[in-house]
């Protein structure tokens, strides 16, 4: 496994990120713990979730789920950078009672707790913000960090679904207010067929030293083979990736995809998120495996080199928005 530093830090990850949104919803506690063992046996170190992972009545539950995991001793939490995220409403399935999401500092304060016990650590690596938050100035949300950093409960910052212009915001404020080292790293939205990102989210982040981790890099299931799943009866297309197969232009470009990775007898998953790592940057993609197999299959992505045949194919296919401003100002 491949490190690289996050951001403008000194703090050392791995180049693939370990999600964990289905611990709990779709794989059990037990699965979940063979699947972060195995990820520290490939060298993975960089662990994500969220206070809201669980969803629903379950709200928090893949945070307990790594913190009995941490609690089995082994060096594991050491092993570990962690990052957490903080926005979401933590209650029961509704309105949340005010001042029980977003980013006030009350709810900063309370959230913060709240995942420190669940996750049986006395620290957060990363801490980051789910969401903008357009109601509490950035004035008010540094104030809260600069505490918790004090008392040494979070030690980075990191955004997530930030628009450039509020990465550029948030990081002046703490520039101005001196002692805060701002976002250190930015979670968005990136994949072949999901490219807007380079148009001034990723400018945003190499401008300031944030790195990048990108979700859904499979954009749903859409770049993993979906149609070879299909036509061998091993997996229908849900969700995303059924959605947007519905356009038959779309269909067409994933098809041709699928080919072109057939053709130079590489697996579209793996080739996805190898893509992923070529790209100018970004510290790495976050993988939500399922099961074993899938993790493995990961690993196996972060070793893989594209030919520049093979990528310059898969750029004509899926084509960027080109260099920010000219790809949308001439």
């Amino acid at each position: 496994m491949e490190y690289t530093q996050l951001g403008r830090t000194g703090l050392k990850v791995s180049r693939l990120v370990l999600g964990t949104m289905n611990f709990g919803p779709q794989t059990d506690e037990a699965d979940s713990h063979a699947i972060m063992d195995a990820a520290l046996d490939a060298g993975i170190n960089f662990f994500d979730t969220a206070n809201v992972y669980g969803w629903g009545e379950n709200k928090g539950r893949t945070e307990s789920i790594i913190g009995t995991w941490f609690a089995k001793g082994g060096g594991r939490r050491d092993k570990v950078v962690l990052a957490t995220k903080v926005y979401g409403n933590m209650g029961a399935d509704g309105p949340a009672w005010p001042n029980h999401d977003k980013l006030s500092a009350v709810n900063i304060r309370r959230a913060v707790d709240a995942s420190l016990k669940r996750l049986q650590t006395d620290h957060i690596d990363v801490y980051q913000f789910h969401h903008i938050d357009r109601a509490t100035p950035f004035d008010e949300i540094w104030q809260a960090i600069d505490v918790l950093v004090q008392q040494g409960k979070i030690l980075y910052v990191g955004s997530s679904n930030f628009p450039g212009y509020k990465i550029a915001q948030a990081n002046e404020i703490a520039a101005r207010r001196g002692g805060t080292i701002g976002l250190v790293s930015e979670q968005c939205l990136y994949n072949l067929a999901e490219r807007r990102a380079e148009m001034e989210v990723i400018p945003a982040a190499r401008e300031y030293g944030l790195g990048v981790i990108p979700w859904s890099p499979l954009h749903g299931g859409l770049l993993g083979g979906v149609l070879k799943k299909e036509v061998e009866g091993r997996r229908r297309a849900s969700g995303r990736a059924a959605d947007a197969l519905a356009d038959p232009a779309t269909r067409a470009r994933i098809q041709s995809y699928e080919d072109l990775l057939d053709k130079h007898g590489v697996e579209p998953g793996e080739a996805a998120l190898a893509w992923l790592l070529t790209r100018p940057g970004v510290t790495g993609p976050i993988v939500g495996p399922r099961t074993a197999e899938q993790l493995a299959s990961a690993v196996r992505a972060s070793e893989l080199e594209l030919s520049e045949e093979l990528l310059t194919g898969l750029d004509e296919i899926f084509p960027g928005p080109g260099p920010s401003p000219e790809a949308f100002a001439w």
